[in-house]
């Protein structure tokens, strides 16, 4: 079993940035693949990015290349999402899932409570 608890949301305006960070329990939260996700008012969630737990690749949906990192800290059980260049379009619930790969992430088991990013002037 898996807890997550995503932490950092908040108001930001465009052009800011945010970090968010997924604080996972146990040992093997490590070996997990972790994926974060979002959703906005009215629209379907949608993938973000997601960091293998096997290798730390990553992989990003178009629209934030360049302007999200996803990194881990295994020391802290902790899986950040480093988000620069805000816009407005960034405003959502943020989740962070875990799961054994990327690929399977959309079919998690284990789920954070999200937390609110608004960009705004």
């Amino acid at each position: 079993q898996v807890q997550l608890v995503e932490s950092g949301g908040g108001l930001v305006q465009p052009g800011g940035s945010l970090r968010l960070a997924c604080a996972g329990s146990g040992s093997i939260f490590r070996h997990y693949s972790v994926g974060w996700f979002r959703q906005a008012p009215g629209k379907e969630r949608e993938g973000v990015g997601c960091i293998e737990g096997s290798d730390g690749s990553t992989y990003y949906r178009d629209s934030v290349k360049g302007r999200f990192t996803i990194l881990r800290d295994n020391d802290k059980n902790t899986v950040y999402l480093q988000m620069e260049n805000l816009k407005s379009e960034d405003t959502a619930v943020y989740y962070c899932a875990a799961e054994r790969a990327c690929a399977i992430i959309t079919e998690a088991d284990f789920w954070g409570q999200g937390t609110q990013v608004t960009v705004s002037s």
